[in-house]
C-alpha cells in the first residue's frame, strides 16, 4: 500500500497557505489528517531532542485509529557518535536506550510505522560504520528501521546488499542532481518502501534549511515517480512517500498533487472516486 504525507506538520510559514492564518499550534496535526486527508507523517522534531512519552501520547490523541508514524533518530544516535581522540564511533546505548522510552506510546498503539536513520555526509562505508549499522538496527529491538545515506560512497550493490542481509530499509532520494549527493536509487531491501522527496534546489550547500528546501515539484517532475512508486509497492507491505520541500507549504501542495496522481483518496487509503481535488490554497 502506498502512503503519502509530509516530513514535519507543524510549521510557521505554513499559517495562512496550508492551515488558517490563526490556527494554533496544537490545532495543526489535527488539521493535517481531518482536512488535509493525511494518514501519515514523519516526525523530524524526534532529531533535535528526544521527546517525552507524555508528547507522543498528546500527539496520538489528536489522531484517528489507523495513522501511522515514522520516526526520525535522534542526532545521538546518527551525527554526534564520532570520538575524534579515538578516531571511532560512540557505544551510546544509553541513548538508544532512552529513544526507545519515549517511543513505547507509539509502539503500544501500533502506531509506529518505523524509524528513520539519517546519516550525515561524513558517515561513509567502512568496517566501523557497516558495524554500526548493524548494530542500529539490533538496539531498536524489532522496531523496522529506514536508513537515508547522505554520502555518495554508499551508492552501490554491496550496500543493498549489507542492508538486505540485516533486515534494515534504504530509503530512496530524490534531491538535486550534484557530485557529492546520493542519486535517484528506487530499490527496496526490506518489507518497507520509503521516499523521501527533498526538491532539487542546486542552493544546497552552506545555505539555511528555508533555502535548500524551497522548491516547488512541477507536475511533469512528479510523474517521474509514479512507475518507481508502483514497483517498490509491489515488492513491500507498505510504502511511504514523504516531500520534504516542507518551505512555504510546497510538500503539502506537491503531496496532494501527487496523491491525485495515484488515484488514492485521503480517507482510507482506497482508490479515488474520481474528479479533480481542489487544492486548499
Amino acid at each position: 500500500m502506498i502512503k503519502l504525507g509530509t516530513s514535519g506538520f507543524s510549521f510557521d510559514d505554513w499559517r495562512g497557505v496550508v492551515y488558517p492564518p490563526k490556527i494554533k499550534k496544537q490545532d495543526m496535526l489535527r488539521y493535517y489528517e481531518r482536512e488535509l486527508g493525511f494518514r501519515c507523517l514523519e516526525i523530524n522534531s524526534t532529531y533535535y531532542t528526544l521527546p517525552s512519552q507524555k508528547s507522543m501520547e498528546g500527539m496520538l490523541g489528536k489522531i484517528s485509529p489507523g495513522f501511522e508514524f515514522t520516526v526520525k533518530a535522534f542526532r545521538g544516535m546518527t551525527h554526534e557518535i564520532w570520538q575524534e581522540d579515538r578516531k571511532t564511533l560512540v557505544d551510546n546505548r544509553e541513548v538508544f536506550e532512552k529513544f526507545l522510552f519515549s517511543m513505547v506510546p507509539l509502539r503500544e498503539s501500533g502506531s509506529l510505522a518505523c524509524v528513520l536513520a539519517q546519516f550525515p555526509p561524513w558517515f561513509r562505508p567502512n568496517n566501523v560504520t557497516l558495524d554500526y549499522l548493524k548494530k542500529f538496527g539490533e538496539r531498536l529491538e524489532g522496531i523496522p528501521v529506514v536508513v537515508e545515506f547522505r554520502n555518495h560512497a554508499w551508492h552501490d550493490d554491496r550496500t543493498l546488499e549489507f542492508l538486505r542481509r540485516n533486515s534494515l530499509g534504504y530509503c530512496v532520494v530524490d534531491e538535486p542532481r550534484l557530485p557529492r549527493l546520493m542519486p535517484f536509487n528506487p530499490r527496496v531491501t526490506s518489507s518497507v518502501g520509503y521516499f523521501r522527496l527533498h526538491g532539487r534546489n542546486p542552493n544546497w550547500f552552506n545555505v539555511p534549511t528555508s533555502v535548500r528546501y524551497d522548491y516547488l515539484y512541477s507536475e511533469a517532475e512528479l510523474k517521474e515517480f509514479l512507475d518507481a512508486i508502483h514497483a517498490l509497492e509491489a515488492l513491500t507491505d507498505s510504502t511511504f512517500v514523504f516531500f520534504n520541500n516542507c518551505h512555504a507549504g510546497s510538500a503539502v501542495r506537491n503531496a496532494l498533487m501527487l496523491r491525485e496522481m495515484l488515484g488514492i483518496s485521503g480517507k482510507s487509503g482506497e482508490p479515488a472516486l474520481g474528479g479533480q481535488q481542489e487544492l486548499p490554497f
